[in-house]
């Protein structure tokens, strides 16, 4: 018996087989218990609180529906309900429209050439130095700086430790910024 059962609270996985037999208690336990967790990540990612509120409601919807999408053996329920709202969150600004129309904007900036040509030079330098670093410490910048991976999405992306995720990247970034000072 686990500590949350001893204490009278009934288990997450307690709960998912109860909302399997149709029990609505249960699952507002669990919403009682996760919707903070879910809600957070929502707002986190959206930066909407109308949005993060729908979003909340989803996933809890997706839960009761198919309460069988959750495997206990494969992790906790918390973290698994954070995880899907936050590709669910990620799904909702994809499919975003802009908020103005991009006829009605008109922008009057003068060019500046000369920092053009330095960031083309910049620009230039930094794609010749990253040509020239070992390809999986590239490829571990190029997914943190150009795809917006965290250090753990990179390591569970390439099945690296994360600890040798984070030596690449720190490598690679003071080898950058080493070729800027010079």
């Amino acid at each position: 018996m686990s500590s949350v059962e001893s204490k009278g609270i009934p288990a997450d996985t307690a709960l998912v087989s109860a909302m399997r037999l149709g029990s609505e208690d249960a699952l507002a336990q669990l919403y009682d218990r996760y919707s903070p967790v879910v809600y957070s990540v929502a707002l986190r990612v959206l930066g909407d609180t109308g949005a993060a509120e729908d979003l909340l409601q989803e996933v809890f919807m997706q839960l009761w529906r198919n309460p069988g999408a959750f495997d206990s053996s494969r992790g906790n329920l918390g973290p698994w309900l954070a995880v899907i709202a936050r590709n669910r969150a990620i799904d909702v600004l994809r499919k975003r429209r802009p908020e103005t129309d991009i006829t009605d904007v008109v922008v009057s900036v003068e060019r500046d050439m000369a920092g053009e040509a330095d960031r083309t030079r910049m620009m230039e330098k930094v794609r010749g130095l990253l040509g020239t670093m070992p390809s999986l410490q590239r490829a571990a910048l190029e997914m943190a700086y150009f795809e917006g991976l965290s250090h753990t999405e990179i390591s569970a992306k390439t099945g690296e430790p994360l600890g040798t995720i984070k030596t690449r990247i720190r490598t690679g970034l003071l080898a950058l910024r080493k070729a800027f000072e010079t």
